[in-house]
This record gives C-alpha cells, structure tokens and sequence, in this order.
C-alpha cells in the first residue's frame, strides 16, 4: 500500500501493528504524538542528521571533534569497498539504514567473506524507512556505504549504549541496552539514574540487573540535551567507552513509533512530557 498517502497508510499502519487506532487531531501518547511527528515537523535539514555520514559534520560542530567515531571511508555501493584500505577491524553499515540493519561488524579482516558482506549490504540499499513507516526525513536520503572504526573494550566486555530520550531540549530518561548479542534487553531510568518502572514490550527490563553510572554521566547528559536543544522530540545515542564519549546517531522515531512499552498508562506518560 506504499501508494496511499502518507496520513492513510499511517493510520492502518499503526491499527495493525498496535491494535490501537491512531488519534492525529489530539494525540495523546507517545506512539501518537510520533505519529503527529512524521507528519508535521518536517524540515529539510532533518535529512542530513539522519545519515549517518552527514551527521556527523553537524554533531562535532556542537560537540567537537573528539565524540566523533573516525570515519574510515565511504562509497556508493557495496562492490565500491577497498577492504584492502580498511583496518583489520572495522564497521560497514548504510548511511540510510536504520536500527542495526545493514550492519557488518568486522573483527578479523583475515577471516571475512567479501561475497557475502557484499550480498548483504546489497541486501540493506534497497531498504526504504520512509515507504515502510513514512519516516520523511528518509525520503530523499542519499545511499551510501560508511566504514567506521570499530569500538571495543581491551577485555572483550559489551561497550553499553545509552538512549537519552529528550524532549524540547531537556533529558526527561534514557535507555541502556545491555546483552546485546545474547538475551537483548533494556532498563529505562530517570536523569538520577533511578530505576523507572516500565520498559520495551519486545526489550523486557531485567530490573535485577545491576549498571552502574560510568563516572563522566553527568558530560552525556550534557552532551545530549546540546545536541537535542532544536527539537520538540529526539532520542540521542551515545557510547561510553572508558570515559571517552563518542556519538552514536540522532533518531526522530524509536520503533518509528510502533513499538509498545509494558506499560500503556507510561505510553500516555511520555506523550505528555
């Protein structure tokens, strides 16, 4: 139904995939309101800070250079890389992807297939965000291939990633996905760090799982409510490697604001903030 206008399509979109029916004249939750999002706060630029290229010369503008993770190439298409030129360790992923699709992560260059990164990232260009789930700043996003240095700890532990849901410029939560490639989950927390009682249907909270705040928190914080200050609503990903922060990516709709917390009374809670 890729044809039907942008507020139709969003509208069954949403039925399907919630069960709820979409409210656009007064929206009230936070799935809505992104919905509202989609729909009426498009502005150009909003294409930029959605490729994972082009968003970078915004973000060390605000922030400086050394939150940035070093770019190490980038190409039209996936038949383009010279994997000759790249470290033995390494991340492909498309600039227009979102969530972790169309990602390779590179450990041993030695031990990689060509033929199948190759089939897989030719696999992730023809994914369109913005025909699926109306996501307009997708539309007219360029498709390109980045390669980037690859994050890890010197032990092999997780690098944790942090999601700090902002609204008009302030950090109302954030995130932390944890087991990443395991048992996926998530906690929610409050600026405080306190634990918040709700979570990700698809993500649910392990509330007995212990994370400790890395000792600069308070400069992410920082640093998220400067990069969100335009926006009504934006979450900002973040790493936290041994005290160096490095940024992640700027998203206008998590789950394309599809996803479902465990909770509906919090749903209504986050549309109001």
């Amino acid at each position: 139904m890729k044809w039907l206008p942008d507020k139709t399509y969003l509208k069954l979109r949403f039925y399907f995939e919630t069960g709820d029916f979409l409210h656009l004249k007064n929206p009230k939750t936070f799935q809505e309101k992104i919905q509202w999002l989609k729909l009426y706060d498009r502005k150009p630029e909003y294409t930029s800070l959605v490729d994972k290229s082009e968003v970078k010369k915004y973000v060390a503008n605000k922030i400086g250079e050394e939150h940035i993770i070093p770019t190490l190439g980038v190409w039209n298409s996936p038949e383009e890389i010279d994997l000759t030129a790249l470290p033995d360790k390494f991340v492909l992923k498309t600039t227009h992807g979102g969530g972790s699709n169309g990602v390779v992560i590179c450990t041993d260059k030695s031990r990689l297939d060509r033929d199948a990164i190759i089939a897989k990232l030719n696999k992730a260009m023809m994914a369109d965000i913005y025909s699926g789930y109306r996501e307009w700043p997708y539309k007219n996003i360029p498709r390109r291939i980045i390669a980037e240095q690859l994050l890890e700890h010197p032990a092999g532990a997780e690098i944790n990633d942090y999601k700090f849901f902002c609204f008009n410029g302030q950090v109302k939560f954030f995130k932390v996905d944890f087991d990443r490639f395991s048992s996926h989950r998530a906690n929610y927390f409050a600026p405080d760090w306190s634990l918040l009682p709700f979570g990700e249907a698809n993500l649910p909270p392990v509330p007995e799982k212990q994370i400790l705040p890395p000792p600069n928190f308070d400069k992410m914080l920082e640093i998220a409510q400067t990069l969100s200050q335009p926006f009504k609503f934006i979450r900002v990903d973040l790493y936290n490697l041994d005290g160096k922060i490095y940024f992640g990516e700027l998203t206008f709709y998590p789950a394309s604001g599809m996803g479902s917390f465990t909770s509906k009374e919090w749903d209504r809670k986050v549309g109001d903030m």
